[in-house]
């Protein structure tokens, strides 16, 4: 994947290198649904981790940070009537909702918007919320990923957190 040699050049040489496909396939049956490969090359390199001290990353098989655990909770949180309100459809794993996989120090969360149907691609949603702003990009995560290190907009980009460019710090 080309997003994933662009973000290793710009974090680094990644430290994880998760190898082991049975905690994606007991996640993925749980939920009902495949994450994309892109996704999980990420999380695979990566583990759990933290992103310029904004972005944190969890893992299916890592006890820290375990990527299972933290979609059970936010889907049940995101589902509360006061949160509901401020997406722009459900939280869950089922056809065109909304994944929560990933949140930010600074108020965001990051969600795959799963597709509809099998002709629509997966996309990127970032829940701002100090405005309660939701965005949805029409982008691989790999694609999001990488425009964020890069310091686009892609709503999740303050440059006070990296201000001597990309770096992640394990927290495994």
């Amino acid at each position: 994947m080309a997003a994933l040699e662009e973000i290793e050049a710009l974090l680094g040489e990644p430290r994880f290198r998760w190898a082991d496909r049975v905690p994606w396939d007991l996640l993925e049956e749980e939920l009902g649904v495949s994450f994309p490969a892109d996704f999980r090359d990420v999380t695979d390199a990566y583990g759990p981790v933290v992103i310029n001290n904004q972005l944190y990353l969890d893992h299916p098989g890592h006890p820290v940070g375990n990527l299972g655990e933290r979609i059970r909770e936010s889907i049940e949180d995101w589902r509360e009537e006061e949160e509901a309100e401020i997406l722009p459809g459900r939280a869950g794993s089922g056809p065109g909702e909304l994944l929560p996989v990933a949140s930010a120090v600074t108020g965001e969360w990051i969600f795959l918007r799963v597709p509809g149907g099998p002709a629509e691609p997966w996309a990127v949603g970032v829940q701002e919320m100090d405005s309660f702003e939701f965005v949805l990009h029409e982008m691989t995560f790999g694609d999001w990923l990488l425009a964020y290190l890069k310091g686009e907009d892609v709503t999740v980009h303050s440059r006070n957190h990296a201000p001597d460019g990309p770096f992640y710090e394990s927290r495994a």
